[in-house]
């Protein structure tokens, strides 16, 4: 069994080292930014910590509420799953299938009718899950730059 809590504070547990083990490329210190500046803004963000039977972080959604064209979207607001991860160990038993219910739960209470998330074209891991969980691929993109 899970469970799952909303994260209210800075110091939650399992939110950081979580968060860094999803984005591990990120100093310690800009999570520790984007952590606060979500809390700030309740209205715009939720991010759920999932823990084991034994009290342990096991998995981590953060998602926001996008009012601006959402790719393959037709509706606004639009709840954007910014983030899911859950530790190797408890893969495959649930946990992102829970924190995604509670992700959705929070955008139909905010009004949404939708739920949107993105990945690298090269991420078949995350591709797979999100089919998994119920997603649908909608387009893919190439971005580009120019200097000026």
């Amino acid at each position: 069994m899970f469970r799952i809590q909303t994260c209210r504070s800075s110091r939650q547990p399992g939110w950081l080292p979580l968060r860094q083990a999803l984005w591990p490329h990120a100093p310690e210190h800009e999570h520790r930014d984007d952590i606060e500046q979500q809390l700030k803004a309740p209205q715009r963000y939720i991010n759920f910590v999932a823990y084991d039977a034994q009290g342990q972080p096991v998995g981590l959604a953060e998602a926001s509420l996008r009012n601006d064209y959402v790719n393959g979207t037709d509706s606004s607001p639009v709840v954007y799953l910014e983030g899911i991860y859950v530790v190797p160990q408890q893969r495959r038993h649930g946990v992102a299938a829970r924190l995604i219910e509670q992700v959705a739960q929070w955008g139909r209470d905010n009004g949404c009718t939708e739920m949107a998330s993105d990945t690298g074209l090269d991420n078949l891991v995350s591709q797979a899950t999100h089919k998994a969980l119920g997603f649908e691929e909608t387009e893919r993109v190439v971005y580009f730059k120019r200097p000026l």
